[in-house]
């Protein structure tokens, strides 16, 4: 399985949009279509002075009351101070607070065609506001084929070819109780050191089971049986019985699926008459909320032996079938 991210970009146009941000356009009216190429706000530091500071270009600028009150106190330095914001390119220039901004930058922002906006918002409370959209709608994202499910609060992706049982097995795990989040196309996002997941498409809540259709598991099962979301924390792939290959009977090493350079904990499960998958996924999910608590199982039954064969000891079964 394998995930590419796909690059979100971001407009001027998008964030006079954001009811939230209280955002109105004062000058620049020209530039609406300029990208915002991070989701990183700018204060203009020491550029206001005139000194060549480095800033980011098609990054949102922000000014405060501190910032106006320094170009209003010094008129003679004013245009340079201006001319150094801009050479930086910024996508566009915010005053917070509702406050006035000088003559000048109005009039610098129209002949650069950047825009310039005013919010009702402080500027604490509009760099939160603002970053935290910005981050959301330009975190790296991508699109798999599978099934997410909630098993005991933990997000379970199963991956494999069509027809393997995937929708099956995780109808069998709704009707043990636990949660479905999406079905078939699934829009993967990274925040920070994590992946979610969410259904990708106009499917939602909704199944394709061979033989029976599309079935709404919100309508047969109840709300209690959906969520809309979910971080994934278990890759589980479903592949054909292989006599010929290797597979893991210890569980002694972890391993990992990359999904948008987050590493996730992967099972490979073969699939074969027989084999209940939907315990051994429900299995997986205890086992793996054993290990958030610093509990391997494998481990410690190795550790266990490495210290009996130490001191010598054959090790014996006690009658619950743990070994001593």
């Amino acid at each position: 399985m394998t995930s590419s991210s796909r690059p979100m970009t971001l407009r001027v146009a998008d964030l006079i949009e954001r009811a939230e941000l209280a955002v109105t356009v004062i000058g620049g009216e020209a530039g609406r279509t300029r990208d915002i190429a991070a989701p990183r706000i700018q204060k203009p530091g020491l550029a206001l002075t005139g000194w060549p500071e480095q800033l980011h270009s098609q990054r949102v600028l922000v000014l405060g009351g501190t910032e106006l009150d320094y170009l209003a106190d010094h008129a003679a330095a004013r245009g340079h101070g201006i001319t150094t914001v801009l050479a930086s390119d910024p996508a566009c220039i915010v005053v917070c607070r509702g406050l006035a901004p000088p003559v000048e930058l109005v009039h610098a922002c129209e002949a650069k065609g950047v825009p310039l906006l005013g919010s009702g918002l402080v500027t604490a409370d509009f760099i939160a506001a603002v970053t935290a959209w910005m981050s959301g709608e330009m975190a790296p994202r991508t699109e798999l084929h599978g099934v997410l499910l909630d098993v005991l609060g933990i997000g379970v992706l199963m991956v494999g070819k069509s027809g393997i049982g995937k929708s099956e097995t995780a109808l069998d795990l709704v009707v043990r109780g636990h949660r479905l989040v999406a079905d078939d196309v699934i829009e993967v996002v990274r925040h920070g050191a994590q992946v979610n997941g969410r259904s990708a498409g106009i499917l939602g809540h909704h199944m394709e089971i061979r033989g029976l259709g599309i079935i709404n598991i919100k309508d047969l099962f109840g709300i209690a049986s959906v969520r809309d979301a979910k971080v994934i924390e278990v890759v589980v792939e479903l592949h054909e019985w292989d006599a010929a290959a290797e597979y893991d009977r210890l569980g002694f090493d972890d391993h990992a699926e990359h999904l948008l350079g987050v590493a996730v904990p992967k099972l490979r499960l073969p699939v074969r008459p027989g084999r209940n998958l939907a315990t051994l996924i429900e299995v997986a999910a205890r086992n793996q909320l054993l290990k958030l608590q610093g509990i391997h199982s494998a481990r410690a039954f190795r550790d266990q032996l490495d210290r009996a064969m130490a001191e010598g000891k054959r090790p014996e079964r006690r009658g619950d079938g743990a070994v001593e």
